[in-house]
């Protein structure tokens, strides 16, 4: 899919929406005349203070290096060799879409004029995505207090140092105070964590649709999705997803009492448990938006005082802790949907055969579908350990905390990735339990959805292999997002 539209490029307001729209549709970013002043601005308060007092990488070494001042015959090199030391990423490099992510949370982080750095370095970031030039960046090198390797190769790249990997720019000077400027952000974390968060917000959407389809299926009671019941507690989450149940299942009109007084907890409970997964997706929304729109370089030029100010908003503590919570909750989601699919192969609940069989006695139907399940199930329970228990004590001991927030990102895509097939197996066992048996679907949006999922999977009754199947409904499951 490409969009076709501008987003400008202020230094605030920038959307995690905004910033898939240019990683994955080919939106355009433009950048704001204003925001290029500011930055100007702030540059020439950088070059004006350091001549003045010492400022932590500009005038100085960094790191353990923070007192030792640089000298004066080689400071119009100290940049580059800083960027030149620093560009020691390894690993495999990332794709086409972290880079241009990348980009434009870094343009957008500059925009906000906290940085100093010239602002012909937002000009290249802008042309770069304009006509899509992408600097090759290697993924391994950062443990949340900076993506100084990934963000030293961009520079070293913007310069002409480096080859690009996509297309190329004519080399664009870097100033001796740029360096650090440029690479004192998290933006290549940030890329990966935003588009993971989209990639997980519609899995979380498409899992109301595939409930709803288990729910007919095993003919659910609606009262566990009752507004009454959901207001006397009001999670948000929970309220939300009770009431998305209630969109897809009576919208049309009455269902039918459930066939017992208590559904099992993959039903009865699905509220409760999906709630604080939607929660924490939100609240991981609002870490990334304000990261993405901050002027977290260290030191801050402040324009508005005209001073400079050493700090720590480097660390992503935040985003490394909503990061775990989710994967947290997204475990729990992901359980439910195994039980639901354990609901759906048995007979007593489903009046059908064992395992939604339709061959001979003793065929085995989806049978192993359980197994896939749990196997991606287990790989989830592994990703949801909390990355932030670790840390690191480097630099001679003067940067003693460390967040680890890009492997709290890496975990929570593989988490994304492992329930995708969670959900795709549960969604297999209920459009075929739903076809065996001819049940009548309400006239309501789970309709629609049950007749999507008709067109584009098979129904093959004997025994066969699966695998196909469940790739298509992995495929599947994101156009459920939309109901």
């Amino acid at each position: 899919m490409t969009d076709s539209s501008r987003i400008r490029i202020t230094g605030s307001g920038l959307r995690c929406a905004d910033v898939v729209r240019i990683a994955r549709r080919s939106a355009s970013a433009e950048l704001d005349n204003d925001a290029v002043h500011r930055a100007g601005k702030a540059y020439t308060l950088a070059v004006e203070t350091g001549a003045k007092r010492a400022v932590y990488g500009r005038t100085t070494g960094v790191g353990a290096n923070r007192h030792t001042v640089v000298d004066p015959d080689s400071a119009d090199q100290h940049g580059l060799r800083l960027l030149r030391s620093h560009a020691g990423g390894t690993g495999p490099t990332l794709p086409d879409s972290v880079v241009r992510s990348t980009l434009v949370i870094r343009l957008n982080q500059l925009a906000a004029a906290g940085s100093g750095v010239h602002p012909r370095l937002l000009h290249a970031l802008e042309t770069a995505l304009r006509v899509g030039a992408l600097p090759m960046v290697h993924a391994r090198g950062a443990i949340g207090t900076g993506d100084l390797t990934a963000l030293a190769e961009i520079a070293l790249t913007i310069a002409g140092e480096r080859p690009w990997a996509v297309g190329d720019l004519d080399p664009v000077a870097i100033s001796p105070g740029d360096a650090l400027a440029f690479i004192s952000s998290n933006a290549a974390t940030l890329a990966e964590a935003v588009l993971t968060w989209h990639d997980l917000q519609r899995l979380l959407s498409a899992s109301h649709v595939v409930a709803a389809l288990s729910f007919c299926a095993l003919g659910g009671s609606p009262e566990a999705f009752s507004e009454r019941v959901h207001a006397a507690r009001p999670h948000p989450g929970s309220v939300r997803c009770a009431a998305e149940m209630r969109r897809l299942l009576l919208s049309g009109g009455e269902v039918p009492p459930g066939r017992r007084i208590q559904d099992p907890f993959g039903l009865r409970a699905f509220p409760q448990v999906h709630g604080p997964a939607l929660d924490a997706a939100d609240a991981l929304e609002r870490v990334l938006t304000i990261d993405l729109n901050a002027a977290a370089e260290n030191p801050l030029i402040d324009i508005e005082t005209e001073e400079v100010y050493h700090h720590g908003q480097f660390s992503t503590a935040y985003l490394a802790l909503t990061l775990d919570h989710l994967r947290a909750a997204l475990h729990h989601v992901a359980e439910l949907s195994t039980a639901r699919l354990s609901d759906l192969v048995e007979p007593d609940l489903t009046g059908l055969s064992p395992f939604l069989a339709a061959g001979p006695t003793g065929s085995s139907g989806i049978m192993i579908l359980e197994y896939v399940s749990h196997d991606a199930l287990g790989e989830l329970r592994h990703t949801a350990a909390p990355v932030t228990l670790g840390t690191a004590v480097i630099s001679r001991g003067l940067e003693d905390h460390a967040s680890f927030s890009i492997h709290a990102v890496r975990s929570t895509a593989a988490a994304a990735k492992a329930y995708r097939t969670v959900l795709a197996c549960e969604l297999l066992g209920a459009v075929r339990a739903l076809r065996l048996s001819g049940k009548e679907i309400p006239q309501s949006p789970v309709r629609d959805a049950f007749e999507v999922a008709v067109r584009r999977l098979p129904l093959v009754e004997e025994d066969h292999s699966l695998s196909d199947e469940v790739a298509l409904a992995e495929l599947l499951v994101d156009s459920l997002a939309g109901f």
